[in-house]
């Protein structure tokens, strides 16, 4: 029997009025924004629905908005009866991805993220960097030119012949010199505030720890892949998990190619955006994505499964 994973993007799934349509029209999927708003401080309802995306950008406030939308537009999935056989999610899309599974209640994810966001943020103004991404070399290429340029690593596998690296300014500025040099296609710097995924932000783990350690995981209702192993993971190893997630590379690539191989066949994008579906896809040809953020996409899914 073929597999249902819901997958959950990470930092850069932005749009203005995300999330709105839903929730308008799915209760279950406005108290999400409620809970998210108590539990992060912030009113995400006025940030998702009606502010300028500019406001939304700063990763502080992103990744709260973020998940928020995520587990909203999962309640008006929920609300059709559609459940997920395995989630996985993109680097803070963990968090709405454990909560999918109820390995965390919705207010704690939310509040976890916002203080995620403040904790990458000051790590990123204590020790600055940049993160780019290469497009059309091989993993290895990326990894080797890794090895032998001081200072940068690499942060996402996202799909084949596109990894993100990240690291000091000077370093970043080299290594995609060198990889256009080598017949990259493109190496194009990234508009974000700090050397994500990288040992750059390490002093992050230090203020999201006493945070995480307060948090009394619960086994995952469906199987949880994570992508700093690319491996079905326990209850038990969540907190260490989305610690080192902070400065360990995001594995979607062989997480997505896990999945394939364990039956998974359909992947649902919960989330603003398409990104992870136009991943998946170049990840594996004949895997089917299906972006889900408003009701005509939610009727979409609908008819999708129906057949």
């Amino acid at each position: 029997m073929s597999k249902i994973a819901f997958c959950f993007p990470g930092q850069g799934a932005l749009e203005a009025g995300m999330g709105r349509e839903l929730a308008e029209a799915v209760p279950a999927a406005m108290d999400v924004y409620r809970v998210g708003s108590e539990a992060s401080g912030l009113d995400l309802q006025k940030l998702c629905f009606d502010s300028p995306l500019e406001d939304l950008v700063d990763t502080e406030v992103q990744q709260p908005a973020l998940v928020a939308t995520c587990l909203a537009i999962l309640a008006a999935i929920r609300s059709e009866g559609i459940q997920p056989d395995v989630v996985v999610g993109h680097s803070v899309g963990e968090f709405s991805a454990l909560a999918a599974v109820g390995a965390l209640d919705t207010g704690e994810a939310i509040g976890l993220v916002r203080e995620r966001g403040l904790a990458m943020a000051e790590a990123a103004r204590n020790h600055p960097g940049a993160m780019a991404a290469i497009l059309g070399l091989e993993d290895e290429e990326v990894e080797s030119l890794c090895r032998r340029i001081v200072g940068v690593w690499p942060a996402n596998y996202n799909c084949p012949g596109q990894i993100v690296i990240s690291g000091e300014n000077e370093a970043v500025e080299e290594l995609c010199a060198e990889a256009e040099s080598l017949g990259a296609r493109r190496a194009i710097k990234l508009k974000v505030s700090g050397a994500f995924h990288s040992p750059l932000v390490a002093g992050a783990r230090d203020r999201l720890k006493p945070a995480i350690d307060r948090i009394g995981f619960h086994d995952p209702i469906a199987p949880f892949m994570s992508t700093v192993t690319a491996r079905i993971e326990p209850a038990a190893k969540l907190g260490s998990l989305l610690l080192e997630q902070l400065t360990a590379p995001v594995k979607f690539t062989q997480a997505a190619r896990g999945l394939v191989h364990d039956g998974v066949t359909t992947f649902v994008e919960v989330g603003p955006g398409n990104v992870l579906s136009g991943l998946i896809k170049r990840i594996d040809k004949g895997a089917r994505a299906i972006p889900v953020n408003d009701l005509a996409s939610l009727e979409k899914l609908r008819e999708a499964l129906s057949t």
